[in-house]
């Protein structure tokens, strides 16, 4: 059944508040971005015939969390504060990807509340609306964040007020022990305070995440299932993926997809919620419904065939997939003072050069160089 994990003692450390992110000031700012595109372009679509309509963008690379499969203890090298991309540039580059049919914009980081101008972000996505000239014009981009949930009770409101839609947020572990073990921080009420802040603002739906690991957090799969429900709240359970800074992840210890089903359908009958399209997570009712689970078996029932996403990093560079190996330089685009066709043209040189799948299990696969907080979920 593999190792398990041996939890060893560790200082228990609350800090009074997140650490705070860099002052972020722009050397050209770029004009802020209208309601609507001047005009629709062809849609974003990669060699093998995938439409791109998601847009991950990561507002900082700086997290408040030490997660033990995303970060060592002592962090990782923060990215320089010139090389951030403004709100004004990020509103840019959104309203060029939206002209090209992107109608999904998911906010990430490392931890993205920790940019202090995360509000201002949000309103200025909110803003962004389909071409006059596409079949779906005037429609609103659909704004949704994800977060370790620990700054949401005094910043939830104001979100949704923004324009935020919809919020993830991870919490691995009901057991404040076991939380302070794997996080080295000692959050987890305020990450289930951050939970019912969500909810109390009206973001829907609260989706919660849990990377699942063998002998760490593998016994709760059913009591964060249980504890997701109990609050309208739909789990998903995660198979770990190579993207640790220290590049020690193992498959052979990972948790895959069918055992954490085989797991949940011995406390519930799962039936299947129909066709995922591009959503990452396959989803399944939990006994009568309307409750539902999701698992996102991205290693060993990989949907790559069906990614429509496009990340952008907190340095303005572009990533076909979350285990790319090249980047696409966008921040010199922008802050050159070139046109949107230049940015429309660096989306399409990113996504001409995407993949046709993760390779993980292939030979010659490695883990992209930046790990996971500097990527952008």
């Amino acid at each position: 059944m593999g190792r398990s994990v041996t939890f060893l003692p560790v200082p228990l450390v609350r800090p009074q508040e997140p650490e705070p992110g860099p002052a972020l000031v722009a050397p050209e700012p770029a004009p802020a971005a209208p309601r609507r595109t001047a005009g629709a372009r062809p849609a974003l679509v990669d060699g093998f015939g995938r439409v791109h309509r998601d847009l991950r963008i990561s507002l900082t690379d700086r997290c408040s969390l030490r997660c033990l499969y995303c970060m060592p203890a002592e962090g990782v090298p923060w990215l320089p504060k010139d090389t951030l991309l403004t709100t004004p540039e990020m509103a840019r580059i959104a309203r060029a990807a939206v002209a090209a049919g992107v109608r999904e914009i998911r906010l990430t980081g490392g931890e993205p509340l920790l940019r202090p101008d995360v509000v201002d972000v949000v309103a200025a996505l909110a803003e962004l609306r389909a071409p006059d000239d596409a079949p779906d014009a005037g429609t609103p981009v659909e704004l949704s964040l994800t977060t370790n949930g620990l700054a949401l009770p005094r910043v939830a409101q104001r979100l949704v007020d923004a324009g935020l839609a919809r919020v993830n947020i991870s919490i691995d572990t009901l057991d404040r022990e076991r939380f302070a073990t794997l996080t080295r921080r000692d959050r987890l009420d305020d990450v289930i305070a951050g939970i019912d802040a969500a909810l109390a603002a009206g973001l829907a739906p609260v989706k919660l995440n849990a990377v699942a690991m063998r002998g760490v957090n593998d016994d709760e799969i059913v009591a964060l299932t249980r504890f997701a429900v109990e609050r309208g709240c739909e789990m998903r359970f995660i198979e770990q993926m190579p993207l640790d800074a220290g590049h020690v992840w193992d498959r052979v210890e990972m948790v895959d997809g069918q055992e954490i089903l085989d797991v949940l359908a011995r406390e519930f009958t799962l039936t299947p919620v129909g066709e995922r399209g591009a959503a990452p997570a396959e989803k399944f009712l939990l006994d009568d419904g309307p409750a539902t689970v999701g698992v996102i078996a991205s290693v060993t029932a990989p949907f790559c065939g069906s990614c429509d996403r496009v990340r952008l990093t907190a340095d303005g560079y572009l990533r076909s997939c979350l285990f790319a190996r090249e980047e696409t330089d966008l921040r010199s685009v922008v802050r050159s003072g070139a046109d949107d066709d230049a940015i429309d043209a660096a989306l399409r040189t990113c996504l001409a050069g995407k993949k046709a799948g993760h390779g993980i299990g292939e030979p010659g696969f490695e883990q992209p160089d930046r790990p996971m907080s500097a990527i952008g979920g």
